[in-house]
């Protein structure tokens, strides 16, 4: 495969759960194996729906990072950065304001979804509205070539891949239209039967002391047609089946005919899926732990990482404003 360049973000909302890890971790360190990756901690988009509260933010992001590096995030092989600390971003999404219509980002799918889920909110702002161009010029900035995103993330990548034929059309072949990867997990049930969300609190945390991953587990919907421990089961309506497939491949299939044949019970299949999720997780605990006796370890990273990501940056906006005439 040819080595490319990568651009993710995550907003910093503290620990990461199961869900963070199926959804884009577990597929960005597979990516630092054969490319050149950026990772951004995407704080000033935290700010688009978080601006009155943002005393944990400091926090968060030591937290959030912690977990990136327990999961497997190496700061030799990517570079991992606060994206307030690369003033380009901002720069660049100022100029790409100037082309932008106003109707593209108006009608970006997920503009109208959160202003109706987050309606306890104050949304009416020009950041809610522009983020989608903020994270047009995050990739930007890098002209990356490959993007990992979720489904529902699509439409902001076409939205990018529309500014920069714009802009292309404008000024000269100045970025490369970035290619989606989608994450290659579906998005993980809670233990409610919901998308997994800290916001639902539905989650279990990456980094899960034993008996926690137990708890939540136990609480996991199962069939809801499987009464009693002797009624046939069906697995592929069963939250906890799906958490089998992901994280027990190996036993899975035995597992599906088991309860399709009455042969195993549900408070069974929860406890086989708590001790295999217990066996996955401890080396990330045990990473987390080690981690966490040095207290400036990820300012140290971010820092090394903004100065590298700024350089790259940089070079980007060189181009830039000689191509639009500033």
């Amino acid at each position: 495969m040819d080595r490319q360049r990568v651009l993710s973000g995550m907003r910093p909302t503290g620990r990461l759960h199961l869900g963070n890890w199926m959804g884009a971790l577990a597929s960005w360190v597979e990516l630092q194996e054969a490319h050149e990756c950026f990772f951004m901690v995407a704080d000033w988009h935290a700010l688009t729906t978080g601006y009155q509260d943002t005393t944990g933010l400091r926090d968060n992001i030591r937290e959030m990072v912690l977990d990136w590096l327990a999961a497997g995030l190496d700061p030799e092989r990517s570079v991992l950065f606060r994206q307030s600390e690369v003033k380009e971003h901002a720069e660049l999404h100022l100029i790409l304001s100037m082309v932008t219509p106003l109707s593209w980002l108006e009608r970006v799918p997920t503009y109208k979804e959160q202003l109706r889920e987050l309606n306890g909110r104050d949304l009416a702002t020009y950041g809610f509205l522009g983020y989608p161009l903020l994270q047009a010029a995050d990739i930007l900035a890098y002209r990356a070539t490959r993007v990992p995103v979720g489904e529902d993330q699509l439409p902001h990548l076409e939205l990018t891949r529309e500014v920069v034929r714009r802009f292309n059309h404008l000024f000269g072949e100045v970025f490369p239209e970035p290619a989606g990867t989608l994450h290659r997990a579906a998005v993980l049930p809670g233990v409610d039967g919901r998308k997994m969300s800290k916001s639902y609190g539905n989650f279990i945390a990456l980094t899960a002391d034993p008996e926690e991953v137990r708890t939540k587990v136990q609480a996991m919907v199962t069939d809801p047609r499987r009464i009693h421990r002797a009624d046939p089961g069906r697995p592929e309506v069963c939250d906890v089946f799906v958490f089998h497939r992901l994280f027990n491949a190996e036993n899975a299939e035995q597992i599906a005919a088991d309860c399709r044949g009455a042969r195993i019970g549900c408070v069974q299949c929860k406890k086989l899926m708590a001790a295999r999720l217990n066996e996955v997780l401890e080396p990330v605990r045990r990473r987390r732990a080690a981690l966490e006796e040095d207290p400036e370890l990820v300012e140290r990273i971010l820092e090394a990482g903004a100065v590298r990501a700024r350089r790259e940056a940089a070079a980007t906006l060189r181009l830039v404003r000689q191509a639009v005439g500033l």
